[in-house]
């Protein structure tokens, strides 16, 4: 491991109990700092419901000054309950679709966040997957509390132990396999992040809004390569929030979401000729192995900050 990550890491990682709920309400009040917390969602209306009302009542209406000012939960599509579930348990439920309409949305994760910058006005984004189970708001105020007692900190990564089933440490399988190896080949100063593809991280607008989201599955390697290059690995930081419990995808899923980052990671370093953009997988039919092929996202859209409704809406 390189010298300035071993340094890294004891510097800029930290376990949630560095901060208490107090100091950072204290820290939150003296800066004027506001946080929007994001859900993005599809079909999740088993789990979204208890992570809204979860912080609702420890972030919002159990204190005498909110630490989470906005709680949105963006739906991408969901055909069950889950707009009904997050809003009857408090939080501002809105569509993807009816975001930035005059620019067709497509499916996937990094779209939804990218499309919640134009749905949100805090100044610390805060994202949480919405598949969480036993939902700690640990996860909340692990990753925001660097970013309202650190000036210098501008991007802060959940890390967590990950069961796969009874197994510990287990889980990931995409990010030991896939993200891991590619991020010590590569990016060896982003070696020292132990979640690199969490989907629970908070981020200063003023740098999200400056950085390209790819569509997919590839967007939190996208965004953590690419805040490295724009605010520097001292501006990163991770923090130690317990345990991540969650539903685990199946191997072809995996598959995908493989695929998606490797291409992530290839249109980063090579920003030219991108290999062909599908996966093929097979599955056993009637008459054997089936292939199947998959396309692999290929789009990515701007930083939020050259769309002209983000920046006439900055100007009122």
């Amino acid at each position: 491991m390189l010298e300035e990550v071993e340094r890294w890491l004891a510097d800029r990682s930290w376990s949630v109990a560095d901060r208490p709920l107090d100091q950072l309400l204290a820290a939150k009040r003296a800066a004027g700092t506001t946080v929007s917390v994001v859900l993005p969602a599809l079909d999740e209306e088993a789990t979204v419901g208890d992570i809204v009302e979860v912080i609702r009542r420890e972030l919002v209406d159990g204190l005498p000054h909110p630490l989470v000012d906005e709680l949105v939960v963006v739906d991408s599509g969901s055909t069950d309950r889950t707009a009904e579930v997050a809003a009857k348990a408090g939080a501002t439920v809105v569509h993807r679709d009816d975001i930035l309409p005059r620019i067709p949305a497509v499916p996937g994760k990094g779209e939804v966040l990218w499309r919640s910058l134009l749905a949100t006005t805090g100044d610390v984004v805060c994202f949480v997957d919405a598949d969480l189970r036993d939902f700690s708001a640990a996860f909340v105020t692990g990753i925001v509390g660097p970013l309202l007692t650190e000036p210098d900190v501008h991007f802060v990564k959940a890390m967590y132990d990950r069961p796969l089933g009874d197994a510990p440490g287990q889980g990931g399988r995409v990010t030991e396999l896939v993200a891991r190896p590619l991020l010590n080949l590569h990016w060896p100063r982003l070696a020292g992040f132990v979640q690199p593809l969490g989907g629970e991280y908070a981020v200063r607008r003023s740098l999200l809004e400056r950085l390209p989201f790819p569509v997919g599955y590839g967007v939190e390697l996208g965004l953590l390569v690419d805040a490295l290059h724009t605010v520097g690995l001292d501006a990163l930081a991770q923090v130690d929030v317990g345990v991540r419990l969650h539903r685990h995808q199946d191997g072809q899923a995996l598959g995908r979401m493989a695929a998606a980052i490797y291409r992530t990671a290839q249109l980063r370093l090579s920003r030219g000729h991108l290999v062909r953009p599908a996966l093929t997988q097979f599955e056993r039919g009637p008459h054997g192995f089936e292939p199947r092929t998959h396309p692999v996202d290929t789009e990515e859209r701007p930083p939020m900050a050259d769309v002209e409704e983000y920046a006439v809406r900055r100007v009122a």
